[in-house]
């Protein structure tokens, strides 16, 4: 028995005493990974510490741990709020047509461009379409308050020459989805190409020279050989932005809130903002934050799981 322990012990042993003298080994590169551990430490876990008061009656006089515990009672005050229905639609509504819409575009001219044959022209269209991203959120609004404005925007210069009468575009509830949708396509679409042109890069050249001898015609050639190989590609963005489909940008939507437009434009991140910063319900803000966070989590485990077992792709 002695000797099998022994034996055991050494076998258990070695494979540490290995991973040591790896990490001292390397120990260069592990200190590359340190600056990004504490930045994750420091802002992404330490910060965990404060989602209990979700639970609790909090206080800033009493602190975290001396406010009064309250279990869910904050969360069921949510749910039978006059206002969460209206929330849900809006956040969901907003989050899937981006998607829907704003999803597909970047495929579609990451194949456009990957069949431009001029290299100039190609260069061309692709800093055009980069050059949005490069824009703030505050300025990107800027943009659409003066090229909408109903007195002297562009916009409604136009549909007043054709006999039209100015629209409060900025202003209308009925507005504000597709305003946030397109000016979010115009802005992202050029910089989310570049994921998808350097997975089309990848594509073995012989692979089109087989089809086009075959007489596969360009349609042919993209449907057949470009879609699938960045079909993984496409499946792990998929996953992702499903993933996310609650956590909608907070800043652009409450630039663009009003209240002419509120009925459509509250949504989970700016009602947070509302009831934990403007009306300093903290306990109460957190547990929408943190129910937010669970749909979210709840959401990319199962699409992943879906994903997985049709398409063999998956991010784990």
């Amino acid at each position: 028995m002695n000797s099998r322990t022994s034996s055991l012990d050494h076998s258990t042993i070695k494979p540490k005493r290995k991973r040591w003298s790896r990490v001292k080994r390397d120990y260069e590169l592990y200190l590359f990974l340190l600056p990004i551990i504490i930045l994750y430490l420091v802002f992404k876990y330490y910060p965990m510490y404060g989602v209990q008061i979700a639970f609790k009656d909090f206080s800033p006089s009493q602190g975290i741990w001396g406010s009064e515990w309250v279990g869910f009672q904050h969360f069921i005050d949510f749910f039978n709020s006059y206002n969460f229905w209206t929330i849900i639609t809006n956040t969901l509504s907003l989050s899937f047509l981006s998607l829907l819409f704003g999803f597909p575009a970047p495929i579609i001219i990451a194949l456009m461009l990957n069949q431009m044959l001029g290299k100039r022209y190609k260069k061309f269209v692709q800093t055009v379409i980069y050059a949005p991203h490069f824009i703030s959120t505050v300025v990107l609004i800027g943009m659409l308050n003066v090229f909408l404005s109903p007195n002297s925007g562009i916009v409604n210069h136009v549909i007043t020459m054709f006999g039209g009468d100015p629209i409060l575009f900025m202003a209308d509830e009925g507005w504000f989805r597709p305003l946030y949708i397109l000016s979010g396509i115009w802005q992202e679409t050029g910089f989310s190409t570049i994921i998808y042109l350097a997975a089309l890069a990848g594509v073995n050249p012989e692979l089109h020279e087989a089809a086009t001898m075959d007489g596969a015609s360009k349609w042919k050639r993209v449907w057949n050989v470009d879609i699938p190989s960045i079909l993984p590609t496409i499946v792990i963005l998929l996953i992702l932005a499903l993933g996310n489909i609650m956590s909608i940008g907070f800043e652009k939507a409450f630039l663009m809130q009003s209240d002419l437009n509120y009925g459509t434009s509250n949504i989970i991140p700016t009602y947070v903002y509302e009831m934990g910063i403007q009306k300093a319900q903290y306990s109460f803000s957190t547990a929408v934050g943190l129910f937010n966070s669970l749909i979210n989590i709840i959401l990319i485990v199962t699409v992943n799981r879906i994903a997985k077992k049709i398409t063999e792709t998956s991010l784990w």
